[in-house]
């Protein structure tokens, strides 16, 4: 009998993901055109309805949400990885887009300003409380191993950017995706997670790669 009914419980959890990592997107993207102002609306609810389910959930840890040790043991690593590679970074677009190098802070400081508030708030840390500290825990039950589900998030991560309809959206947002998996696998963090995604995505925008991003341009 307990058998049944975990194997039922398994099948709804598959049917879930799919239906918000997979189908969710993919809807996403044929409506985009008409909701690109809505999408960072709709991804701060979609985050308060994880934390709610997760709240209701007596198997997870509520220390993950910030996790002050894991905070500070991992938070020099992820300072030394992104200053590292930020000069790489800096070099290999002014290679490719020289007109476009820090166009953001040098045409419209105003909009620069104001994302180095809003993206932190309203974008990063609402997209790793759904694909990092939601995920990693709703559904541990049917992917136990924890290197499975950086690779799931990651791909989940890197495949809800195809609502920008282009691949280096995708690619980018993959790679860091694994990245962010990393660090929230190693820190259990989602506030130094949150810390690392806010500090790549401000850097895109800065550097001049913000136009593969942005929402208000489709």
């Amino acid at each position: 009998m307990q058998q049944g009914v975990g194997t039922k419980v398994k099948y709804w959890r598959w049917l879930e993901l799919a239906l918000l990592f997979l189908a969710g997107p993919l809807i996403l993207f044929q409506l985009r055109y008409h909701i690109s102002l809505l999408l960072l609306p709709m991804m701060v609810v979609f985050a308060g309805l994880c934390v709610v389910v997760l709240m209701r959930d007596h198997t997870f840890k509520r220390f993950r949400f910030w996790n002050r040790p894991g905070f500070k043991k991992w938070l020099r690593p992820v300072l030394l990885l992104f200053f590292s590679l930020m000069l790489f970074t800096t070099v290999l677009f002014y290679w490719f887009e020289p007109n476009q190098i820090f166009y953001l802070p040098s045409n419209r400081p105003y909009s620069w300003l104001a994302l180095l508030v809003v993206y932190p708030l309203f974008s990063a840390l609402p997209q790793e409380l759904i694909f990092r500290t939601f995920l990693f825990h709703r559904y541990k039950t049917i992917i136990p191993r924890k290197k499975h589900r950086v690779w799931l998030s990651s791909l989940c991560f890197g495949f809800a950017h195809i609502f920008y309809a282009n691949w280096l959206a995708i690619l980018l947002s993959t790679v860091a995706g694994y990245v962010f998996c990393k660090t929230y696998a190693q820190s259990r963090s989602t506030i130094l997670v949150a810390v690392e995604h806010s500090l790549w995505g401000l850097w895109i925008f800065t550097l001049g790669l913000g136009g593969y991003f942005d929402s208000s341009l489709i």
